[in-house]
Parts: C-alpha cells; structure tokens; sequence
C-alpha cells in the first residue's frame, strides 16, 4: 500500500529509479486521449491473494471484470486564452465519484495522448477517499516508441508510485519491444501479476496494433512475464484499411492470449458485449454516458 493507502503494488514493489522518477516533469503530446481505439481479455492466472485488486481477484477465478474509461472532467474541445485546446482534466473529486458505482471493477485512465502523472495520483487520491481503493486503476501511457525506453522506464516507475495498480503500453511493435516493456518492470521490482507469478499484484498490459506486431503475436504472447495482452481493434483496423480485418486481427490476439493463460481486454457497449463475453473476453471496457447500461447487459450476460 502507498501512502495514499492505495492498492500499489504491495510490499513486493521496490523503486530504485524513485528519486529521478520524481523529480520528472514529464509531458506528452497534448491531444485529449480517444476512448474509441481499442482492447481485449482471455484466460487468467489462478490464485488470488489479499493484496491484489478487484480485477485480479476476478481474472484468477475466471470472471469477466467491467470497467470504464475515466472520463475528463474538462468540457470537450475547451480551448485556453489563446485558442489552445486544453488537455483533458482528472480530479480527486471525480475519482470519488467513481469509487462510489459498485458497477465498477477497473477504471481505466488514458494518458497515452496527454501524459500527465497528477492524474493518477487524484484519481488514486480520489478512489481512497471514495471508498473505491479496492477497485483496479489501469494506466495508459504512451508507446515506447514514441517516448524512448528511458522515459517510459521512468514513466512505469511514476505511475506506479502514483497509487495505479497496472500500466497498459499501447502499439507494442515487435516481440523484442515486448521483452523490453516486460525487463522495464522487473528492472523496477514490480510483483507483476502473470500465469507464472499468479500472486503478484502489479499489471502489465501489452497491446498490439499493428500490422508488424500482429505478425508476430504467437511470439509476443510466449514472451512471458506480463499480465494482458490486448487488441487495440481501432488502430489496428486502421492501419489494415478496413474494420473485417482488424476483427480478424483481434480474434488472433485472443487467441493466443488464450493460449497462454492471459486475459484479453476488449472495448465493448450494450450491443456486443454478450457476445464478446462468449468470446473469452475478460476485461470488457466501455465509455460515454451510457456505460453503466453497457456494464449492466454485460453483468447479467456475465450471470454477475
């Protein structure tokens, strides 16, 4: 537990990169983050102990978990005094919010267009005063590619300090890019939750969504050492031109997800999420106003 009294990754995470790590002001590209490009769940490691979060202790046992993007608190496209869209905004008050909707297994937070470590930490804040600690915060980052491996070594070590219970690493390029993003925490010390290591507690999530990437799942899903290998279905249909393909794409990410004993976060609403359920999807992640309704279906079709 951090000093916020958050599920962080127990006792079993050490920082020795902490003293850079905080001093770090690091920040991203500035767009607000799309909630539409997305995600998967499959089959879990077993064994679930006290320390581990809401999500984990469901994916051990098999369950489907439900989460949502955090939305930002920040009216959308609101610009500054001189016409600069501002970046989206997170608050302890929202996290609150959210820590009180028993709907809730995970929340998942996108920082991978507007990176910025305050976030966590008053969603974190926010879900201790609310009541919610118990609840899965999982936090997007930008790619490795796009920040370099020592800014995003730097990244996972803030983030997780910040009182999130697992980091997601989107547009994971090749199966060497994976043993990198995995060696980044245990490099750190981090107690990551994975078939092998099935008390851990921290999540590391991997996500594929390109073409170069998707022709090297079966060797990215054998890598090992991580928690969540995921379709991102909106990135990766684009980058194919065409929706049927990325679908195609998706289900040979849960595939070998599966094969491996992972689960597979997918973006899902009320229209398809009994069948993503049906699918192996443990991880079903929805957006907009209407999310609680989505989750509702998805519970009842879950028999949660």
């Amino acid at each position: 537990m951090t000093a916020l009294g958050h599920r962080l990754p127990g006792a079993a995470f050490r920082l020795p990169f902490l003293p850079l790590a905080a001093a770090l002001t690091l920040s991203g590209c500035g767009s607000e983050p799309e909630a539409a490009d997305d995600l998967e769940a499959g089959t879990p490691a077993a064994v679930a102990t006290s320390e581990q979060s809401l999500a984990i202790r469901l994916w051990a046992d098999g369950e489907p978990a439900f989460g949502i993007y955090v939305p930002s608190e920040r009216e959308r496209g609101a610009t500054g005094p001189d016409g600069e869209r501002l970046p989206p905004l997170y608050t302890e008050a929202g996290g609150a919010d959210l820590a009180g909707n028993e709907l809730y297994d995970y929340l998942f937070l996108n920082l991978e267009g507007s990176y910025d470590p305050a976030a966590v930490t008053a969603i974190a804040r926010g879900l201790e005063q609310g009541g919610g600690a118990d609840k899965t915060l999982l936090v997007r980052i930008p790619p490795i590619s796009d920040a370099g491996e020592e800014v995003t070594r730097q990244r996972i070590a803030e983030i997780l300090e910040a009182g999130a219970d697992g980091i997601t690493l989107p547009h994971v390029r090749s199966t060497e890019e994976a043993r990198t993003a995995v060696s980044m925490f245990e490099e750190l010390g981090a107690d990551v939750w994975s078939p092998s290591n099935p008390e851990g507690t921290v999540i590391a999530m991997l996500m594929i969504e390109d073409p170069g990437a998707l022709a090297e799942t079966e060797q990215i899903a054998d890598v090992g050492g991580y928690s969540i290998l995921a379709c991102g279905i909106g990135s990766l249909s684009a980058a194919l031109g065409d929706r049927e393909a990325g679908e195609a794409g998706n289900q040979v990410v849960l595939q070998h997800a599966q094969r491996v004993g992972l689960p597979d976060m997918i973006t899902a609403n009320a229209d398809d999420v009994a069948r993503r359920i049906e699918e192996g999807f443990l991880g079903l992640l929805m957006n907009g106003p209407e999310a609680d309704e989505h989750i509702r279906v998805g519970r009842t079709a879950a028999g949660r």
